[in-house]
C-alpha cells in the first residue's frame, strides 16, 4: 500500500508541470490581429485627353506626385473621358459607383454634372479644380480649387510689354503682344485681364492682338490664329488654350517669334524633343494643378480639407507662378528678369491689385479689349 502511494505521488509530481503549463497557456490572450491600413483610392477624370502638354497633363502629374508621396498607402488612376461630352456624366456616375474614395474633375464644363452626382453620393469626396460648385445646393462633400491666374498673367504681361520694346533679337519696334484664348469664357478672360493690366503697367502704349479659337483641342486653328497675330506685328504671344494652344508654339517656331506657355512649363516639355521651339518660349504662366491636387490629398489625410468650400490658390500657396528655367534665364535679359521679380513681389505684398474677369460684365470686358486694339 505504501508502495502504491509513493508511485501515485511520483506520477502527480511528474504531471503537475504539464497541468500548470496547460493552465498558463489557456490564460494567455490570443495574439492581436494587425489590420492593414486602408488604401486611399483617388480617381482623376479628364474631360479630354492627355498630351496637351498643359492643363490635363498637369492634373495627371498630380496623381504621380500623390503616388510618389504616399506609395502603397494610395491607389491612383487617371481616366481619359475624351472630348466627347456624352461620355462625361456616365463615366462620372460609373466611377462614383465604384470604391473610389476621392473623385477629381476639372473645368467649368464639369460643374453641373458634379453638382448632380455629388448629391447622389454623399459618402464620396470630390475635388473640382479651376471652377467652383454652387454651395447653396449643400455640397458638403465637394472641395473647389480655384487659381489666381490673373495675378500670374499680370506678371507675364509686364514681361511681354518689356520684351516687345527691348533689343532682343526677335523683337520689333512695334509695342504689340498677342493673346490666344481657347474660348471667350470667364476663366480664360481672367488670364487676359491680368495680361492686359500687366502690359499697361509697364507701357501704356502696348497693344494686344486678341483671338479666341473656340476650342481647347484644335491646335491647327490655334496655329492659324497665332500666325495671323505674329503677321500683324506681335513679336510675343501668350496661349491659354490647352492642347489648341500648342499651335501657337508651332507658329512661333515657324515665324521666329517669342511665346509664353501656360499651365505647365512648356519650354521644359519640349526642350528634349524640339529644342528650337523650346528656345522661343520665354516663360510659362504656371497654374499648378499638380501641386494643388497633392496639397488637397494631404489635407484630406490630415482631416483639414475644406469640403463644402472653395479656395483660391495664388503665389503664396504655390498655386500659380512663372517658369524661371534655364531657357528663361538665358533668353530674357537681366533687367527684365528683375522687373518680373519686382512685379511679382508687389503682387504678393498687395501693393499691386489685379482686376479679375469674374464678376466683370460683358460691356466692361469688351471695353477693356477695345482699349488695347
Amino acid at each position: 500500500m505504501k508502495k502504491f502511494i509513493v508511485v501515485a505521488l511520483l506520477v502527480v509530481l511528474v504531471l503537475m508541470p504539464v497541468f500548470i503549463g496547460c493552465q498558463k497557456k489557456a490564460e494567455e490572450p490570443a495574439a492581436a490581429v494587425v489590420e492593414a491600413e486602408p488604401v486611399l483610392k483617388v480617381a482623376n477624370l479628364i474631360n479630354g485627353v492627355l498630351g496637351d502638354k498643359s492643363f490635363f497633363d498637369s492634373a495627371a502629374h498630380g496623381m504621380d506626385l500623390i503616388k510618389a508621396e504616399y506609395g502603397d498607402k494610395v491607389e491612383v488612376k487617371t481616366i481619359e473621358m475624351t472630348y466627347d461630352e456624352t461620355k462625361w456624366e456616365p463615366t462620372l456616375l460609373d466611377t462614383a459607383d465604384e470604391d473610389w474614395d476621392i473623385i477629381i474633375v476639372g473645368t467649368w464644363q464639369m460643374t453641373e454634372m458634379l453638382q448632380e452626382v455629388a448629391v447622389q453620393y454623399p459618402d464620396k469626396k470630390f475635388f473640382i479644380y479651376d471652377t467652383a460648385v454652387d454651395y447653396s445646393l449643400g455640397l458638403d462633400n465637394v472641395y473647389s480649387i480655384l487659381f489666381s491666374q490673373n495675378e500670374a498673367s499680370f506678371v507675364a504681361g509686364a514681361m511681354a510689354a518689356a520684351i516687345t520694346t527691348s533689343d532682343m533679337p526677335l523683337a520689333n519696334p512695334e509695342p504689340m503682344i498677342g493673346f490666344l484664348g481657347g474660348m471667350d469664357i470667364p476663366v480664360i478672360n481672367d488670364f487676359l485681364v491680368g495680361y492686359i493690366e500687366g502690359a499697361q503697367y509697364v507701357n501704356s502704349d502696348t497693344k494686344v492682338a486678341i483671338s479666341y479659337i473656340g476650342s481647347f483641342s484644335d491646335s491647327a486653328k490655334g496655329k492659324e490664329m497665332a500666325l495671323a497675330q505674329y503677321s500683324q506685328g506681335a513679336d510675343i504671344g501668350f496661349n491659354v488654350a490647352g492642347q489648341a494652344g500648342l499651335g501657337q508654339l508651332d507658329a512661333a517656331k515657324d515665324m521666329g517669334r517669342y511665346a509664353i506657355g501656360v499651365d505647365s512649363d512648356q519650354a521644359a516639355i519640349f526642350v528634349d524633343t524640339d529644342a528650337d521651339k523650346a528656345a522661343l518660349i520665354t516663360t510659362s504662366v504656371l497654374k499648378r494643378v499638380d501641386q494643388s491636387l497633392l496639397r488637397a490629398v494631404k489635407m484630406h489625410l490630415d482631416g483639414t480639407a475644406p469640403y463644402g468650400k472653395s479656395e483660391v490658390l495664388g503665389f503664396a500657396e504655390q498655386g500659380v507662378g512663372l517658369a524661371k528655367n534655364d531657357i528663361y534665364k538665358k533668353l530674357v535679359p537681366a533687367d527684365i528678369q528683375t522687373l518680373v521679380d519686382d512685379v511679382e513681389a508687389k503682387i504678393r505684398s498687395g501693393e499691386i491689385k489685379v482686376s479679375s474677369a469674374f464678376g466683370m460684365d460683358s460691356d466692361a470686358m469688351n471695353s477693356l479689349r477695345n482699349s488695347v486694339k
